[in-house]
Formats: C-alpha cells, structure tokens, sequence
C-alpha cells in the first residue's frame, strides 16, 4: 500500500456513504415529485446508487476488517472498534438484503412501498452511527493517523497570532499530549489474530 495510507477503508468508505446516502436521499426525494418522467429518472438513479453502493460496501467492509486486525490501539479505542465494526456489520446486512430486494421486485424502476423505504431510512441511520463511531476512531484517538500536530510549535506568521485560550480546551488540544502519555501503540497494541 501506499505508506501514507496504511488501509484503504477510509477512501472507500466515502464511496459507500456517498452512494447510499444519495439512494436514501433520491428515494425520499421521489414521494415528492409530481412528473412521472422526472420521478422514474430519479428511481433510476436511486436504485443504481443502491446498487452500486452495495457492491462498494463489500469492499469497504474488506478493508475495515483488515483495518480492525492491523491497526494499532489503545484500550479505549478498542471499546470504539468494536462499536464501529458492529454497526458496520449489521449496516452491511441491512443494505445487502435492500439490495437483493430492490433487484429483484423494482427491475424495471416503478415506485418502492413504504415498507421499503423504511428500510431505506433505516439503512442511512445505521451507516449514519457507523460512520460516527469512524470518526470518532480517527478524530479522538487518533487511530490510522501517522502523527498528530504539534499545537505548541502553532503560529500563524511573525505577528505572534494565537487562537487564544479556548482552543487549549478543544479535542485536538487534547490529543495533542498523547505523546506524553505513552500511546504511541507499543505497550497497549491489540492484534486480532
């Protein structure tokens, strides 16, 4: 891989949320419009982007799990994977069994039940809370990250800007003492085997 990139979970996971994101939305977007050119035009895309997103899904999945085994952690953000590839999993399978649904009985594009499209929002609430605990794995405790930025050596130009006393309370202030901490993986890692 690339040594910047040490999985490619984070770049396909952005294909998944963007595809079935978009599905959900057009879905919802389709009870809305009048013009039946315009709304079968829509339930095309929509079905497609479910489609589509399905089959990126098992990539994304591919990746995270290999993520889950090789990336280096603490105990906190242990609990956080575990939550993330819990909710990924069963996402995944919501998503699969809308797939195969809509293949089989919206082929040719025509207007999904309601019960459908419960699903549907169903499916975008679970990727919303994976994809939040994905976040949280990255933006708090720093997993998949090379190095985080030293905020004390922060300055913006010889004019001696700082951004003043609340950012030293802000979540990136304090990942910034991680160093200090001894997380740098070594003593706490977890490997799944």
């Amino acid at each position: 891989m690339i040594e910047i990139i040490p999985n490619y979970h984070p770049i396909l996971v952005h294909f998944t949320l963007g595809l079935l994101g978009s599905s959900v939305g057009l879905l919802i977007l389709t009870r809305f419009v009048m013009h039946a050119s315009l709304k079968q035009q829509l339930l095309t895309v929509a079905l497609w982007n479910l489609w589509l997103g399905a089959i990126v899904t098992i990539m994304t999945i591919g990746a995270g799990w290999h993520a889950f085994n090789t990336v280096k952690h603490d105990d906190p953000a242990h609990v956080v994977m575990l939550e993330h590839r819990n909710l990924a999993l069963v996402t995944f399978a919501v998503v699969a069994v809308l797939a195969v649904w809509s293949w089989r009985k919206y082929r040719p594009p025509r207007q999904v039940s309601a019960l459908f499209l419960s699903a549907a929002l169903l499916a975008a609430g679970l990727l919303v809370a994976t994809a939040w605990h994905g976040a949280e794995l990255v933006f708090r405790h720093g997993l998949g990250v090379i190095s985080l930025p030293n905020l004390d050596e922060h300055h913006h130009g010889s004019d001696g800007h700082s951004h003043g006393e609340a950012d030293s309370e802000t979540p990136m202030g304090a990942m910034s003492n991680h160093g200090d901490d001894n997380h740098d993986g070594e003593d706490e890692d977890h490997h799944h085997d």
